[in-house]
């Protein structure tokens, strides 16, 4: 069967629920699946708890899509709220888990709040999933590189949140419940992008928490690549990355200033950041494989597991301070997802990238 066919069968004439449905992620995904030509969803429920911002995503939902358009259903609740959950779940096929709360400060302040949508709201799906019995034929999560050595509370409550789901598929056999794990999402609301522009309009300067500091990149586009990729192509327990590049933070704050005069200051770490991300961590290397130019990491459970790699695929962990991008590289990668703003397009600026402890790295960031 080819890849396309897979998605067509799996997504097609299909009830789907996608959880946080107005935070960028969840509505870059609504998005992608209305634009669906062959083997598109017949419903859609948009779960959220901000009834202002269904009301706006509706409105321009109406504007953007005109014609023989799949159900909306947009449902108001709380990850949180078991019932609402539940009445949700009970009318889907396929769920896209999306509902989080992601800054990491924020999550070390306020712990509590984050294990209770992080991981009991990941727990309600579950088990609304399990008590339905039958009819839910995928449940696909959205993790982050965050959940590898997690060091922060975000991180720990997402790091729970793949094994809960690993765990999941023990219990109820129809289901497939998988993770997409990928980086730092570009553009999304409350990113590191969205800082910087801030800093850079008002005159600067540009602040970083540490210069060697390094993040993978994943554009929104390539984040709902990996979730509907998950879906179609994933196994029970499995969790299915992108192939992102890393970039140095200071190339980006330096690629967003472009020519203009605008300084560049170091404050400190806040509290739960790391200075390097992972996304495949060195016990999981054993269990990578390679499917439709995503790395697949099987579940750790035995029960679970049906393909180990005879050979490991890597040979090292996948840190987000390898194959960092260019300067080029990164205002091309912007430019063409329209992420960067007009003054920094001006910018001239073409120097290589190096490692933070001096090496000369490639410019190429992936071989195909």
């Amino acid at each position: 069967m080819k890849a396309n066919d897979a998605c067509e069968e799996v997504l097609a004439a299909k009830s789907v629920l996608i959880t946080g449905a107005t935070g960028s992620l969840g509505r870059a995904l609504t998005r992608r699946l209305l634009s669906i030509r062959q083997g598109r969803p017949s419903r859609l429920i948009l779960f959220s708890r901000d009834e202002v911002k269904q009301l706006h995503f509706r409105t321009a939902l109406e504007r953007e899509f005109t014609g023989d358009l799949p159900e909306l259903r947009f449902r108001i609740g709380d990850v949180r709220d078991s019932n609402a959950v539940q009445r949700a779940v009970n009318q889907a096929d396929i769920v896209f888990h999306t509902a989080a709360l992601k800054q990491v400060p924020q999550c070390e302040y306020n712990p509590i709040e984050a294990v209770q949508t992080n991981v009991l709201g990941l727990i309600n799906i579950v088990q609304a999933v399990l008590a339905r019995g039958t009819g839910v034929e995928a449940v696909v999560a959205a993790s982050t590189d965050k959940a590898c050595y997690p060091a922060n509370v975000m991180g720990m409550t997402k790091a729970l949140q793949e094994r809960i789901l690993t765990a999941a598929n023990l219990d109820a056999a129809g289901t497939r419940f998988m993770c997409a794990r990928y980086g730092n999402v570009m553009g999304s609301r409350g990113s590191v992008i969205e800082v910087l522009e801030g800093q850079i309009r008002r005159g600067g300067p540009a602040t970083l928490t540490d210069r060697r500091m390094t993040r993978f990149v994943v554009t929104l586009e390539r984040a709902v690549d990996t979730l509907i990729a998950a879906c179609c192509y994933g196994r029970a327990g499995e969790i299915l990355i992108p192939r992102a590049p890393g970039v140095l933070i200071t190339t980006l704050a330096e690629v967003l200033i472009g020519g203009r005069d605008i300084d560049i200051a170091e404050i400190g770490v806040r509290p739960g950041e790391k200075i390097h991300e992972v996304l495949i961590t060195e016990e999981e290397m054993p269990r990578v494989t390679r499917r439709h130019g995503y790395y697949a990491i099987a579940p750790v459970l035995v029960e679970l597991t049906r393909n180990r790699a005879a050979t490991p695929l890597l040979d090292s962990p996948f840190r987000s301070d390898h194959q960092l991008l260019a300067h080029s590289e990164l205002l091309d990668l912007l430019n063409r997802h329209r992420l960067l703003a007009a003054h920094a397009m001006a910018g001239a600026l073409g120097a290589e990238t190096t490692h933070p402890d001096g090496a000369r790295l490639p410019p190429a960031w992936a071989q195909k």
